[in-house]
Parts: structure tokens; C-alpha cells; sequence
């Protein structure tokens, strides 16, 4: 939506919305803009937002917050996402659940299994200590001594 077709109807131009607002993320419209309802809407239809953090399809149907640009309410601010506290629980065991990222290494933990995949390739780790390697193609190539140990080894 333009800028002229924001600024329609006149009435909601002299209407001043001040504060934040809580509203409703209700879609992204063909443009890629965000659609939202809110309280003092002076429109039947939601609105496109600007906004400052990132929206997803997912994010569908939850309550954000707003500020409106020179209290305009026909230009809708996005400043952010509500979280409530039964929908934002942390973790109970945060080195059980996470992924680090230095530069030199990545270290993933997690409470049970870590897959990757791709395509009809994949290696799952287990809690019990198995490392599964799954593939049309396997390959194991070493310039050095390529040793395969355990407490029993069977090939075929």
C-alpha cells in the first residue's frame, strides 16, 4: 500500500494514536509487508506495518506490539512480538539444547538425538552413544592409517 493510500480516510489523519499498542499479526500480503489489526483500527481491513523485528508465517495470529508513525494510525510500527510466559519456557538444561559458534568450531548438544541430513545421506548421534551413517554412498578415505575398532567389528 502507497503512501496516499495510507493517509486515507482524512478523519483518521486528525485521529492520534500515542503509546504502544497491542495488535494482532494477521498475514503478509503479496508485497511482503505485514498485515495487522489493533484496537482504534479506523479501517474495516487490517493494515500493511513496517516493522523492526523479523515476521514469519508462523508467527501468524500473535500479538505484537505497535507505535505508529506521527501517531498516524493508518502507518502501523511493528517494535516487536509479545511473549507470554507460557509460550516463551527456556529450556531446563541449557548446555542439553544448544548450538555455539566461534569461528574455529560448532559444538550442537541435545537432550536425545542429532540428525543431519541431506537428501538420502544422513548421521545421527544417540543419547546411548551410537553414531548412525546412512547413505547410497559411503565413502572413507584417509592419508594416513584408516583403523576401525570396537568390541566386535562386522563386515557384510
Amino acid at each position: 500500500m502507497t503512501t496516499k493510500q495510507r493517509q486515507k480516510p482524512a478523519e483518521a489523519i486528525e485521529q492520534k494514536i500515542d503509546g504502544v499498542v497491542i495488535g494482532l499479526f494477521l498475514s503478509i500480503n503479496d508485497d511482503g509487508e505485514p498485515l495487522v489489526a489493533f484496537p482504534g483500527n479506523p479501517l474495516e481491513t487490517a493494515i500493511p506495518a513496517r516493522s523492526t523485528t523479523s515476521l514469519t508465517k508462523g508467527d501468524v495470529g500473535r500479538e505484537i506490539a505497535l507505535l505508529f508513525e506521527g501517531g498516524n494510525p493508518l502507518q502501523p510500527l511493528i517494535i516487536g512480538k509479545i511473549h507470554h510466559a507460557d509460550s516463551a519456557k527456556l529450556p531446563q538444561d541449557t548446555e542439553q539444547n544448544s548450538a555455539e559458534l566461534d569461528g574455529e568450531h560448532i559444538v550442537l548438544s541435545a537432550k536425545q538425538t542429532i540428525t543431519l541430513k541431506c537428501g538420502k545421506a544422513s548421521i545421527t548421534l544417540t543419547k546411548a552413544g551410537k553414531i548412525i551413517l546412512r547413505g547410497a554412498y559411503l565413502l572413507s578415505r584417509s592419508s594416513g592409517v584408516n583403523r576401525i575398532k570396537g568390541g566386535s567389528v562386522q563386515i557384510n
